[in-house]
């Protein structure tokens, strides 16, 4: 988007605090990015309940991203060592040739603006209420709509191909960049820099990143001083971090290059790419909105996978709504319960929903792109015979 207080915190933090991206993944202060993936710490739940029966297993995930070694990112070291020991780093761990790293990196510029900005305090917590207009609101539900309708050829073959629907690539742009228009003014190679030498407290991902960056410009071919993004260094429509772009970047339109910053095909297909990677069902369901019983305990679940049996969850007061998808006995969901415009809602979280969670780790950031992608599908009519289907609800 959690199970990993480690490498899998960059698209990685803490974001059960519901920020309002701006755009989602690079431009909040506390980002930790995946594709912008964020951290949720764990929480307990808050009442004692029935006896669950086994839980359900977790859904697998990717192996763990490198983060740089203390040799790198201990401040009490001279920084002139520490850069160093990072060509060292990433020269044995991507065959790189140090010499061009060290030349690469001598090109980097510390920022002082960006560690101001990744240290701001932390905005006021939004509710659901406050959250959910951010994102469903007629300019980014129209734009949505508009966007689908110009790329739709591009959008469905993608959706037939990877079984995520179009609406959801869409909505993921939508929400993280605004359908491309705010992408980040930032130099990727800066944004990194700066982090991994000037930001003790995140020093081992971004200098992680840092590295796979250099990695990225010799997989790419790219020019790595040439790319701008978020102060975080995410970059392009989708705003992926480099190990993001090295792991799950896909060559949509194969031409031999998996270009996140111009190519549409490839931004489309990487999307789709980084869901499937991380669980996606194709035709699942995402979410339901749950009713509770009168007599039901509170219960906050202490992770956002669907490892709780609907029937365990019943049992607790907690079931979907009439007419609202529900799952096979042999998967589950998360209990989320949000304060909304109405008053409390309750939703039970699916595994396509968890997977939206792996993108970024907040809760309410998932349920505003599965919310917007069904806005937008909903105003798009679908070709006949699609053939990535549309979960509900």
């Amino acid at each position: 988007m959690i199970r990993r207080a480690t490498s899998r915190q960059y698209r990685s933090w803490p974001r059960w605090r519901p920020l309002a991206p701006a755009l989602a993944c690079g431009l909040l202060a506390s980002v930790a990015l995946a594709a912008c993936a964020t951290h949720a710490p764990a929480r307990a739940s808050t009442a004692a309940a029935p006896a669950e029966g086994p839980l359900l297993p977790p859904i697998p995930q990717p192996p763990e991203r490198p983060l740089a070694p203390p040799a790198v990112t201990d401040p009490a070291l001279p920084q002139a060592q520490r850069i160093e020991a990072f060509v060292d780093y990433a020269a044995g761990l991507y065959g790189l040739d140090p010499a061009a790293v060290r030349t690469q990196l001598a090109q980097a510029r510390f920022q002082q603006g960006i560690v101001d900005a990744i240290s701001r305090p932390a905005e006021k917590v939004r509710t659901w209420a406050q959250y959910r207009p951010i994102f469903l609101n007629d300019a980014r539900i129209q734009g949505g709509r508009a966007f689908y309708a110009e790329h739709r050829a591009a959008l469905d073959r993608v959706a037939a191909r990877s079984g995520v629907p179009a609406e959801y690539i869409v909505a993921i742009i939508g929400v993280e960049t605004s359908y491309g228009r705010i992408t980040g003014k930032y130099r990727v190679l800066d944004a990194l820099y700066t982090l991994a030498f000037g930001y003790a407290p995140r020093a081992p991902f971004f200098g992680g990143e840092l590295a796979q960056l250099f990695a990225l410009g010799k997989d790419e071919g790219i020019d790595v001083a040439a790319l701008t993004g978020s102060y975080a260094g995410a970059m392009g429509w989708g705003q992926f971090m480099p190990s993001s772009w090295r792991n799950w970047g896909k060559d949509g339109d194969g031409d031999g290059r998996r270009d996140l910053i111009g190519d549409r095909d490839d931004i489309f297909a990487s999307i789709a790419n980084y869901f499937v990677a991380h669980g996606w069902q194709r035709g699942g369901a995402v979410v339901a909105r749950a009713a509770r019983a009168p007599a039901a305990a509170d219960f906050v679940p202490d992770t956002l996978d669907p490892v709780y049996p609907l029937a365990a969850l019943a049992r607790r007061g907690y079931t979907p709504q009439p007419g609202e998808p529900r799952v096979a006995a042999d998967q589950g969901a998360t209990l989320l319960a949000l304060d909304g415009a109405a008053g409390r809602e309750y939703w039970l979280g699916y595994r396509n929903f968890y997977v939206i969670t792996r993108y970024n780790r907040s809760p309410m950031y998932a349920l505003a792109v599965h919310q917007l992608a069904q806005a937008i599908r909903a105003g798009s009519e679908p070709p006949s015979g699609d053939a990535a289907g549309t979960p509900g609800a």
